[in-house]
C-alpha cells in the first residue's frame, strides 16, 4: 500500500478539463505523426488498422475507467496493478508508462521542431520542453486552460483541411478500396502504430487525484475523449487517403502538407504547419503531465527517490517530479530518432495497458478485459522487430531493478 506521508493534490479539474487533456494528448500524435508509418505498413487497409486500434483502445478505456473510478488517485495503472495484482505488476506498469511516455514526449517535441524550424529541430524541441515544464510546475489548471485552446485551434485547422481535400478534384473514392496485397502482419503493425495515437485517454486516469467527483468524471471523460478522437481520425484519414492513396501517404514525411499540395491548395500549407506545431505542443503538454503524475505515485511508494513525491505548497503541483521529467525529455529530444521513438513508445504503452486489463479482470465482467489483454499482446508483438527488442529489454531492466530493490 502507498505511504501516507504525502500532501494531496488539489482537485481543480472538471469533466470538460479532463476531456480537453485527453483530446490534446491524442490529436497531436495521431494526425501529424502516426498516419504515414501506419499507411506504409497497412497500405489500403489503413482504415481497417484504425478500427482495430480503436477497438483495443475501447477495451483499454473501459477497463481503465472502471479501475480509475475504484482508485481515484494519481498513478493510473501503476496503482491499479499494485492494488489488484501485486507490487511487482504495479511497478512494471509504472516503469513501462514512464519510459514509454518519456519517449513519446521526445517524439512530440521533435515534431514541433521539424515543423517549426527544421534546420534547428532538436534545439527547438529542447526549448519547448523547458517552457512546458515551467508551465506545469505553476499548476495543472493553467495547463488545462492552455490545452482547451490548443484543441480548439487544431480541430479548426483539421476541419479546414478535410473540407479542402474532399472538395478537390484530386479526391477519388477508388483510392479507399481495400487491397489484399497487405497481409495480416502489416495490418496489425499499423494498428499497433496507430494505438500510439489513441493512448492519450489514460492521461485522464493519471490525473485521478486532481479531478472533481472522480467516480463520475473519469469514466465520462475517458470514453468521451476516445469517441471524439476516433471520429476525427476516421474523417481525416479518409480524406487524406482519397487524395494521396496509400502508397504516397506511406512515404510522406508530412502527410497533411503533401495532401493539400496534391489537392491544389498550397495556400493551406502554412496553416497546416501551424496546426501541426500547436497539436504537438498540446500533446506534449498532456504527456508531461501524465508522466510526472506516475513518477509522483511511484516516488510515494519509494520505487523512485522519495523526494520526487513533494508537492509545491503554493502551486499544488509535484514540482520536483515535473522538473526531473522535463530534464530527461529534453536530453532525449536532443538525441533520439523520431520514428524509432514512436515504435518503442507503442510497445511500452501496450505493456502498460495489458496490465490494466489484467487488473480489471479481477473486478468481474471479464469479456472486455480479456479482449483488451489479448489485443495489447498481439499488437505489441506485431510492431517492428527493433521496437520489440528495445521494449522487451527496457521492461526486463525494470523487473531487475524491482527485484534488486526488494533484496
Amino acid at each position: 500500500m502507498a505511504s501516507p506521508e504525502y500532501a494531496p493534490l488539489s482537485r481543480s479539474l472538471g469533466t470538460f478539463d479532463a476531456v480537453s487533456i485527453g483530446l490534446g494528448s491524442m490529436i497531436g500524435a495521431g494526425i501529424f505523426v502516426a498516419l504515414a508509418p501506419a499507411a506504409a505498413a497497412a497500405g489500403s487497409l489503413l482504415l481497417v488498422g484504425l478500427a482495430v486500434a480503436a477497438l483495443v483502445a475501447y477495451c483499454n478505456a473501459t477497463s481503465s475507467a472502471r479501475l480509475a473510478a475504484r482508485y481515484p488517485v494519481s498513478g493510473g495503472t501503476y496503482v491499479y496493478g499494485r492494488e489488484r495484482l501485486g507490487e511487482f505488476w504495479g511497478h512494471t506498469a509504472g516503469w513501462s508508462f514512464i519510459v514509454g511516455k518519456t519517449a513519446s514526449c521526445a517524439a512530440m517535441a521533435l515534431t514541433v521542431g521539424y515543423y517549426a524550424w527544421p534546420t534547428y529541430a532538436h534545439a527547438v524541441a529542447v526549448a519547448v520542453v523547458a517552457a512546458l515544464t515551467a508551465l506545469n510546475v505553476v499548476g495543472v489548471q493553467r495547463s488545462a486552460l492552455l490545452t482547451r485552446v490548443v484543441v480548439a485551434v487544431v480541430l479548426a485547422v483539421l476541419t479546414a483541411v478535410v473540407v479542402a481535400l474532399l472538395r478537390s478534384d484530386a479526391a477519388e473514392s477508388s483510392r479507399l478500396a481495400f487491397d489484399d496485397a497487405v497481409g495480416l502482419g502489416g495490418l496489425l503493425q499499423a494498428a499497433g502504430l496507430l494505438f500510439f495515437a489513441f493512448a492519450g485517454y489514460a492521461r485522464i486516469a493519471t490525473l485521478g487525484e486532481e479531478v472533481r467527483d472522480p467516480e463520475k468524471t473519469i469514466p465520462r471523460a475517458i470514453l468521451g475523449a476516445l469517441s471524439l478522437v476516433l471520429v476525427v481520425y476516421a474523417v481525416v484519414a479518409t480524406a487524406v487517403l482519397a487524395v494521396l492513396g496509400s502508397a504516397a501517404l506511406g512515404s510522406a514525411t508530412a502527410p497533411l502538407v503533401d495532401a493539400v499540395i496534391a489537392a491544389g491548395r498550397p495556400g493551406l500549407v502554412p496553416l497546416v504547419r501551424v496546426g501541426a506545431v500547436v497539436a504537438a505542443v498540446g500533446s506534449l503538454l498532456a504527456l508531461i503531465l501524465g508522466v510526472s503524475r506516475t513518477t509522483l505515485a511511484m516516488a510515494r511508494d519509494r520505487h523512485l527517490p522519495y523526494g520526487l513525491a513533494v508537492v509545491h505548497p503554493r502551486f499544488g503541483s509535484p514540482h520536483r517530479a515535473e522538473v526531473v521529467v522535463g530534464c530527461v525529455v529534453a536530453v532525449l529530444a536532443a538525441t533520439v530518432d523520431l520514428r524509432g521513438a514512436i515504435g518503442f513508445s507503442s510497445f511500452a504503452v501496450l505493456v502498460y495497458y495489458a496490465i490494466a486489463n489484467a487488473a480489471a479482470f479481477t473486478l468481474g465482467r471479464k469479456v472486455i478485459p480479456v479482449f483488451g489483454l489479448v489485443g495489447c499482446v498481439v499488437l505489441a508483438s506485431s510492431l517492428p522487430l527493433a521496437s520489440v527488442r528495445a521494449g522487451l529489454g527496457v521492461v526486463l531492466l525494470g523487473a531487475v531493478v524491482f527485484l534488486v530493490r526488494r533484496r
